[in-house]
């Protein structure tokens, strides 16, 4: 596609129309995987020390995708990738919901859960390409915080509206008659076939309303494997030559680092009884509160960061908003020694820590795409950088689990929360300290930087 072409095409459709169908079909993927999965599982009467760690490592793509976010630049459009992971991620989900019924339905739904990882892990190279590609650097920020609220309304539709629905459909099963295990098994199979409905959907719409976000170059048309191999190569190479990059890649492992081990222990906590730690939360009271109000929160404080973040710039703001992310996680450890029975504090303390959490996250977005991406391969770049950002989210999650354990035989405390949540506060400060001397390579208008200037 020609700059004629493009500009065209980008003018002809506003960003409006497809960054927040994109990004949320890019989010709810992820947000079911991360989020969602684990109180299935947890209804389905698995351990906790196997629905964190396999839940954690399924999420394996997302890290790993620089390693393939290459060939996406080679070979057809983008709008193609974004399009065609949509439509496997939704017949895949479909299959979830019949695994349900199996007997040995676990290590089939990982199975199935891990195709749904790597086809939601290609659709974020592809679709960010797009974002790139089409918009400026002025409508990247402008656009920044829609894209970081329908990432995760999301959220809203997966933990808040679906996890309702199967509070909803649970206590209807059980009402006439059927075993509570039973009844989340057929609550879960309609939620997953909801899930695929939802996704190949937006693959259809997407067909219509994504710009393309580039074609191949003519010259790139017949690459040899060992062409593919070069170029894979030279990307890697130049990525690891940017500078700053050691530092870059430690900030945005550490920014998230602390989230990590909060993400897969606090449904667990909100589901598991008070007696053992937790706070006793139905499906359907956590689908209202953290879910829908929580992730509600989120969105607004994605949208107002991006507003935040245009009016000052990311360098002024940086600081704040790593403080504003890491620091309402005492929420939960606050739940953890009080374990409060009062439906609205709950609530109250959920939407501080996710408006906070949301606020801060959109930051670390736009720093990655600003500073770390610009380039040759500003595609393939952007994704190593999420792809080692997931990976800081993806180990402590793994080990959360564990961690909960071990804190649980230590201190004598049921489940191990307290000392756990208290454990992610230290966690935080590491955050601060890489955040506050984080060195900025480009401007606000995306001009380079003196080679001088390595403290903010």
């Amino acid at each position: 596609m020609n700059n004629s072409q493009s500009t065209h095409q980008t003018q002809k459709r506003n960003p409006i129309t497809w960054v927040p169908t994109a990004y949320f079909a890019m989010g709810l993927p992820f947000v079911v995987l991360n989020m969602v999965t684990v109180l299935m599982f947890k209804g389905l009467e698995v351990e906790d020390k196997l629905i964190t760690f396999w839940t954690s490592l399924i999420l394996l793509p997302w890290t790993l995708k620089p390693l393939w976010s290459p060939f996406l630049e080679l070979f057809k459009t983008k709008k193609f990738f974004v399009i065609a992971t949509q439509l496997i991620t939704g017949i895949t989900f479909g299959l979830v919901a019949f695994a349900l019924n199996l007997p040995h339905f676990f290590s089939i739904t990982i199975a199935l859960l891990a195709i749904v990882a790597f086809s939601g892990a290609t659709h974020d190279i592809a679709c960010d390409g797009v974002y790139m590609g089409e918009l400026s650097n002025a409508d990247q920020s402008k656009y920044i915080g829609w894209q970081g609220a329908f990432y995760n309304i999301a959220k809203i539709v997966a933990t808040g509206g679906l996890v309702y629905l199967a509070g909803i459909l649970i206590e209807k099963s059980t009402s006439q008659g059927d075993s509570l295990y039973d009844a989340n098994q057929h609550a879960w199979m309609i939620i997953m076939a909801i899930l695929s409905a939802v996704m190949v959907l937006l693959g259809i719409y997407h067909i219509f309303m994504l710009p393309s976000g580039g074609k191949r170059a003519a010259a790139e048309v017949h690459r040899t494997g060992k062409q593919i191999m070069v170029e894979l190569g030279e990307v890697l190479i130049d990525f690891f030559r940017k500078r700053h990059i050691v530092y870059y890649i430690c900030f945005i492992i550490l920014y998230r680092f602390a989230e990590g081990f909060v993400m897969k222990i606090v449904p667990l906590f909100l589901k598991t009884e008070r007696e053992m730690g937790g706070l006793g939360l139905s499906e359907k009271e956590i689908g209202l509160y953290y879910g829908s109000y929580g992730a509600a929160a989120f969105v607004l404080g994605s949208l107002l960061a991006g507003y935040y973040i245009s009016s000052r710039g990311l360098k002024k703001t940086l600081f704040t908003l790593c403080g504003i992310f890491n620091l309402p996680f005492l929420v939960y450890t606050l739940f953890a020694i009080f374990q409060p029975t009062n439906g609205l504090l709950i609530c109250s303390g959920i939407i501080f820590e996710y408006f906070g959490y949301g606020f801060g996250f959109v930051g670390l977005t736009l720093f990655m795409m600003q500073q770390i991406a610009p380039g040759k391969h500003q595609m393939a770049h952007y994704a190593f950088a999420s792809g080692i950002m997931n990976l800081g989210v993806m180990i402590p999650g793994m080990l959360s689990g564990w961690v909960c354990e071990l804190f649980e035989e230590w201190f004598n405390k049921p489940s191990g929360y307290e000392p756990f949540f208290i454990f992610v506060l230290i966690a935080t400060i590491p955050a601060f300290l890489i955040t506050y001397f984080v060195p900025f390579k480009y401007n606000q208008d995306g001009t380079l930087r003196s080679c001088f200037d390595f403290i903010r």
